[in-house]
């Protein structure tokens, strides 16, 4: 699986360009399916090829921009390990490839912006999370969604308490185990440290220090970022980390020794401790649009919503995923035209909508159409009324 974070969605959603080339389509894991994943996507490469011959590209260039997602066509190994969903972007001279936890519709769409909007799910302010486990002899950190979690690559990271301490305190060798059973063959809570000279306290000291320099490591990675962290640590480590921690967005703690739960296990029990956050927030701003209604602080058509978007109007968007809007929009001019299908040099304008609200610092949710707070496949809300 691929990591998929807020920064590279950015990056997606402000690239512009002439005959911009977005795939994707669902896959599996495991089963008779996969053995129909070169053919969907070959199918899908066909389109994209009618597509931009269609919007006047000559084929040598048509060959050049479609030359990586070509190069993967049959590519066996590459077929073989999936997720629930692939997307591939092209442009001129680059291409992102992301395989998902998340089951993607079947796409191929030339306008002149990637459609990134079937991926919102995995990085809007009601699903996307971070996990991070902790121990003393190992740390992990992971981007999580409903869908799944992905491990993260975490630089500057020592691996573990041991690597923390190299070569600042070369006399001691210090040795931590849980104590020895109590009755009924429970574990003591408190811990047992052994070394030359050191006890518990000084145990506790080198913990710490060595938090510090993980949550370092945090801090740089998500810099900028506010989706909820989940920790998952033993008890008596819980208070350590949380004296350490220095992000802002610390939301629920996983009690036990993270080394014996699989990931599956992990990403179910991180679900669970953060989806009523998720749903709270969710339930509340849709409720706030209903309370605003008759009001010009709401809005659900796109000729208030796409302007009120481009300028930095919206607090809140809710958009139906899997409901499509094609035709183009003027921002100089502010003026919208509509098309009944997708055509060479449209765009999906409720995508545009939710890109423009992601990268002006609003809240997405993007929902499925009977999750919609009201009728129409678009509801905002807007952080003041436009000017008459």
């Amino acid at each position: 699986m691929d990591l998929l974070t807020r920064h590279e969605t950015r990056s997606l959603m402000e690239t512009q360009g002439d005959h911009l080339v977005s795939i994707l389509m669902p896959t599996h894991r495991s089963g008779p399916a996969t053995s129909q994943h070169r053919l969907r996507f070959k199918n899908l490469l066909g389109l994209a090829e009618k597509r931009l011959r269609d919007a006047g590209l000559r084929q040598p260039d048509i060959d050049a921009r479609l030359e990586p997602a070509l190069a993967l066509r049959d590519d066996g190994l590459f077929w073989s390990h999936q997720g629930r969903g692939l997307a591939m972007f092209l442009a001129p001279g680059e291409s992102h490839l992301l395989r998902l936890p998340l089951t993607l519709p079947e796409l191929a769409v030339v306008s002149p912006r990637f459609h990134v909007k079937p991926l919102l799910p995995l990085i809007q302010s009601d699903g996307s999370f971070y996990l991070l486990t902790v121990s003393r002899k190992h740390v992990r950190l992971f981007q999580g969604s409903r869908y799944g979690l992905v491990e993260m690559a975490m630089e500057n990271l020592p691996g573990s308490l041991g690597d923390a301490l190299r070569g600042e305190d070369p006399q001691r060798q210090l040795q931590f185990h849980t104590g020895p059973q109590g009755p009924g063959g429970s574990r003591r809570r408190a811990a047992v440290f052994h070394g030359h000279g050191a006890g518990a306290d000084d145990m506790k000291a080198r913990t710490l220090h060595y938090f510090h320099k993980v949550d370092a490591a945090i801090r740089s990675l998500l810099a900028g970022e506010d989706a909820p962290l989940v920790v998952a640590a033993v008890d008596y480590l819980q208070p350590l980390y949380a004296e350490a921690n220095s992000y802002p967005s610390l939301a629920a703690w996983l009690t036990g020794s993270p080394g014996r739960w699989s990931t599956s296990q992990l990403h179910r029990l991180a679900w669970e401790a953060v989806q009523p956050v998720f749903v709270e927030a969710r339930h509340q701003a849709a409720d706030r649009y209903r309370q605003l209604e008759g009001t010009r602080l709401r809005a659900d058509t796109l000729e208030v919503v796409l302007p009120a978007a481009h300028h930095g109007r919206v607090d809140s968007l809710f958009v139906a995923v899997g409901v499509h809007r094609w035709g183009r929009y003027d921002a100089q001019l502010g003026e919208i035209s509509l098309n009944d299908q997708e055509e060479p040099g449209n765009e999906d304008l409720l995508d545009l909508a939710a890109l423009q609200t992601f990268l002006n610092g609003g809240t997405v949710y993007a929902v499925a159409p009977d999750g919609m707070p009201g009728s129409e496949p678009l509801a905002a809300i807007l952080r003041w009324e436009d000017q008459p």
